[in-house]
């Protein structure tokens, strides 16, 4: 196992977002190394943070992270997508903040035994929590045509869907795909000698359609924008990173109708829905990273940050 380290996207532009207050109670959904987190805990004096994750390798190591903090964290293994459920039984009724960093973290993509990564030879796994039935081998060896073709361009916005799921279902067919290079050599043989010679690896879009599957991503973060806002309290602030089009899109969304209130249709002349905006809009438009910070690590570049406050 690689040592569970991981630079923290947008630090402080999160913990600007998140306005902590040192009694406040704030929840990171998604505790990775604990980059976050460890600033978070460091500004509470009598506040509390709930750290949350749904891969057991990163909450034992941000156990060690947050060691010096213990007394005002609290972690949970589960997923974030279930927070409602982990308030529940922490018996908290509303916090004053929660951050969600949607990014797999850089251990996980490195790790040749997650099988997340297209560069090392591993087994067909991707489950960002181990306890899940679900993984890539299952995906790719018994899911339908039509259906990998579906994830690879709806997950993968990849051009070459089509051919790819062709391929993997003739290759199958000879004896079960079991390694991540297996499934390189597959997708590679399915593209045109043109896209090989893109900048970008061939089976990067493949394998994060293919991972998004595996875990759900897309179901969890419209579950956890449903549930996230009336979780806040007043004056509480919800703080999201996402690093592609289709999460920033749920999030962008959610927040944005959150922020409308109004269901009714344009034409109507007066409100007869009655509802009312739950939040305000910290910044129209997504807050990205500096040009320090892309220099320093190189996976801020597609980060989007969002960020509301309930009324």
């Amino acid at each position: 196992m690689s040592e569970f380290h991981h630079i923290s996207v947008l630090l402080n532009e999160c913990l600007d977002g998140l306005n902590i207050r040192p009694d406040g109670i704030y929840v990171d959904g998604t505790l990775g190394g604990a980059g976050h987190s460890s600033q978070i805990a460091k500004r509470l004096t009598t506040g509390h943070l709930i750290g949350i994750d749904r891969d057991e390798i990163a909450l034992a190591a941000a156990g060690q992270r947050l060691e010096a903090y213990k007394d005002r964290v609290t972690l949970v293994h589960s997923n974030f997508c279930e927070i409602a459920q982990v308030l529940k039984d922490l018996n908290i009724s509303g916090v004053d903040g929660i951050l969600l960093d949607l990014g797999v973290s850089s251990p996980q993509l490195d790790d040749g035994d997650r099988g997340f990564s297209y560069m090392v030879d591993a087994p067909l796994d991707m489950r960002m929590n181990r306890q899940d039935a679900l993984n890539a081998e299952t995906v790719v060896n018994t899911w339908p045509q039509e259906e990998l073709r579906r994830i690879l361009y709806t997950y993968g916005e990849e051009r070459y869907a089509p051919q790819i799921a062709a391929a993997i279902c003739r290759r199958r067919e000879e004896k079960p795909i079991k390694t991540t290079l297996e499934l390189v050599d597959i997708i590679r043989s399915a593209m045109p000698p043109a896209a090989l010679r893109e900048k970008q690896h061939p089976a990067k879009r493949s394998f994060q359609a293919i991972r998004i599957a595996v875990n759900d991503e897309l179901g969890a973060v419209e579950k956890v924008m449903e549930d996230a806002i009336p979780l806040l309290n007043p004056g509480g602030r919800l703080a999201v990173i996402t690093f592609h089009s289709l999460e920033d899109r749920i999030v962008k969304t959610a927040m944005a109708a959150a922020a409308k209130g109004c269901t009714c249709p344009p034409e109507f002349p007066v409100c007869v829905c009655g509802k009312k905006p739950q939040v305000k809009l910290i910044s129209r438009k997504p807050i990205v990273a500096s040009n320090g910070e892309l220099d320093e690590n190189p996976r801020s570049r597609s980060a989007k940050l969002r960020v509301c406050e309930k009324l």
